[in-house]
């Protein structure tokens, strides 16, 4: 067989099984283990689906949920830069670049360049779709966090200030979900999950 697209298509497909190694700072809801990148995506993509009602603007939705599913094939190489570790976020857009140009670099030529925009685009967010899929990007580890007695606000000391930047591009994409958000955000402080600026 002299397939070359199928070949190169299948090389991708197999380096990017590396995602299931990458490790992340947030616990599953059930607080056994961390969740790896391919489960963070995976669980955005189907937040996308869930959540899209919520969001004022007319989606493509399946955009989002490619985009949601190739934006973090870059930390294969680039690891995962913990977002409230201003030292690693230095050189962060540097290392996801590279990353950018060796994975997507495995596709035929038509793939690389859908797969390269998809990503750029998510990490622009000046389309709807970008910033919608941002806002659940930042919501989700929110949603651990909430579940899991804020363990890593906790562990990394992570104020209530910081949190909220995080979060802020999800105010102007979906206020429904901002204001459940803020609301959280509230209860953790009672519970002790969150703290706020001293």
């Amino acid at each position: 067989m002299d397939n070359e697209r199928l070949k190169k298509q299948i090389e991708f497909i197999v380096e990017i099984d590396k995602i299931k190694k990458i490790c992340r700072q947030t616990l599953l809801m059930d607080g056994s283990r961390n969740e790896n990148d391919a489960e963070h995506s995976w669980h955005l993509a189907l937040m996308a689906m869930v959540l899209s009602e919520y969001f004022p603007h007319n989606l493509d939705l399946f955009k989002v949920i490619k985009m949601l599913l190739v934006h973090d094939l870059v930390e294969i190489d680039a690891g995962d830069t913990f977002c409230y570790d201003e030292k690693a976020n230095e050189d962060k857009a540097e290392r996801e670049q590279k990353a950018a140009s060796r994975i997507f670099g495995l596709l035929p030529p038509d793939q690389e360049k859908e797969f390269r925009a998809l990503w750029e685009e998510f990490e622009e967010q000046k389309t709807s779709e970008a910033q919608f899929a941002a806002s659940l990007d930042r919501m989700q580890p929110l949603l651990h966090n909430y579940h899991t007695k804020g363990h890593t606000w906790v562990k990394y000391d992570v104020k209530y200030d910081k949190v909220i930047k995080r979060i802020q591009p999800l105010e102007k994409s979906s206020p429904v979900l901002w204001e459940y958000v803020l609301e959280i955000l509230e209860d953790a402080i009672k519970k002790g999950y969150l703290k706020r600026n001293d």
